[in-house]
């Protein structure tokens, strides 16, 4: 996780503490404990972590059931090898339904990665909008 921060830290306002440390993810100790609407990955490969994916499943009251990335990390040095775009396509196709994937408007790389992903999944049946600095993507597998 503190490498995601260190990535992240180009599109937000963070910086280590007095510790030399990011802060803690606020919500990770919950993926340990709510199996039904908080589901985290590690990402692996020959036997090594190279990522992380945690997804959520979002039931509010007043907008329909989906799945959204809550976060997605691969490790610089594993990135543009496909593992992003095939552990995607594993998430998406073990999760089936509603769909909603975003990104900040500032992360241009994310946006870029997300929208040719799902493009490609979808066969281009998908949505987009901006809302609240975000890019969202919408589609139903």
């Amino acid at each position: 996780m503190q490498f995601y921060f260190y990535d992240f830290s180009e599109f937000i306002d963070s910086d280590v503490k007095e510790n030399g440390l990011h802060g803690k993810y606020p919500y990770l100790d919950n993926y340990c404990v709510d199996e039904n609407n908080r589901l985290p990955y590690l990402i692996k490969h020959e036997g090594k972590h190279v990522g992380f994916v945690l997804v959520r499943y979002i039931e509010l009251e007043d907008k329909k059931p989906h799945f959204s990335i809550a976060e997605f990390f691969i490790m610089k040095k594993y990135r543009r090898l496909g593992f992003g775009k095939e552990v995607a396509i594993k998430i998406f196709d073990v999760h089936k339904g509603q769909w909603k994937v975003f990104q900040m408007e500032k992360n241009v790389p994310a946006q870029l990665f997300w929208n040719k992903v799902i493009n490609e999944y979808t066969e281009g049946i998908f949505s987009v909008r901006i809302e609240q600095g975000k890019r969202i993507q919408e589609f139903r597998n």
